[in-house]
């Protein structure tokens, strides 16, 4: 069944100890952090699989956890994508997709986040990997060498390939984040640690996912998105159904971002209203804007 959401918002992550106040509600237990996210938001990246594969009874907690319209956009593991660089590796991610099964139909796309060395002379092997993957898998990859964001020979011969094949190509957005002053140990090692890359909008399937890495002061992220104001409307327009997600350099308000952009977003175009956080009557919401 085909979500009729025009577009899909989601954060990095589901489980973050400083929502405990003002979005979870006191006495939220970390197993119930994920029904709690998920009767908010559309979506997750889920970069809690980059790092370490879960247990079997995770992924069964984490199906248990969620509707049958939410979508999770997990990141492959890092030793494939990073280490292996997509070479030599088929068994493990074979391994790793049957243990994701469960999960399989709550899926948005498997993320292939590729590091800064791999540039155009690896897109043979990114051809090959693609083929170890069931035709019907909602793929995205995304790049990171400077080589794919030149407008030259190497980003068109991506794209193509890309559009022919009906993989989305995630767009990071690092510039809000940028834009703010390195004086908070957050803000520091979100410089040091996110691509600064130039942000190229095209939208390459029917998913395109916006990463967008935002200012630590919610205000100050207004003029950056102001493009996506235009941008995501006409994907939806096209019958495309964008992904959104939104980060801060601690993550810490990352949910109030989330909502004042979407909010943003429904004075440009019809989407349906975000669900009110859960947390509990004595601890109600706090306005952030």
């Amino acid at each position: 069944m085909t979500s009729s959401l025009p577009l899909r918002l989601g954060l990095t992550l589901w489980s973050h100890p400083a929502w405990q106040s003002e979005f979870y509600g006191s006495g939220t237990q970390a197993s119930e952090r994920l029904a709690k996210y998920a009767s908010v938001f559309h979506t997750v990246e889920g970069n809690t699989t980059f790092y370490a594969s879960p247990s079997p009874s995770t992924v069964l907690n984490w199906r248990a956890a969620t509707h049958d319209d939410f979508r999770f956009t997990f990141k492959l593991p890092k030793s494939i994508t990073h280490q292996h660089l997509l070479r030599d590796c088929k068994e493990e991610l074979l391994s790793f997709l049957r243990l994701m099964q469960p999960l399989h139909d709550r899926i948005g796309m498997w993320t292939i986040q590729l590091p800064a060395a791999f540039g155009p002379e690896h897109l043979a092997q990114l051809k090959n990997f693609r083929d170890w993957f069931p035709a019907d898998f909602p793929l995205g990859v995304e790049v990171r060498h400077l080589a794919f964001f030149g407008k030259g020979e190497a980003e068109k011969a991506l794209n193509q390939w890309l559009i022919e094949q009906n993989i989305d190509r995630i767009i990071m957005d690092s510039r809000p984040v940028f834009s703010a002053l390195p004086n908070t140990e957050a803000v520091i090692d979100a410089q040091q640690k996110k691509p600064k890359v130039p942000v190229h909008a095209i939208a390459t399937a029917k998913h395109p996912m916006i990463r967008f890495i935002g200012h630590p002061e919610i205000e100050a992220n207004l003029p950056f998105f102001g493009a996506w104001l235009h941008k995501l409307p006409e994907w939806i327009a096209q019958g495309k159904q964008p992904y959104l997600m939104i980060h801060t350099p601690d993550n810490d308000f990352a949910p109030q971002l989330a909502v004042q952009l979407y909010q943003q977003l429904q004075q440009a175009i019809a989407l349906p209203d975000l669900a009110p956080f859960p947390v509990t009557p004595e601890q109600p919401q706090l306005s952030m804007f």
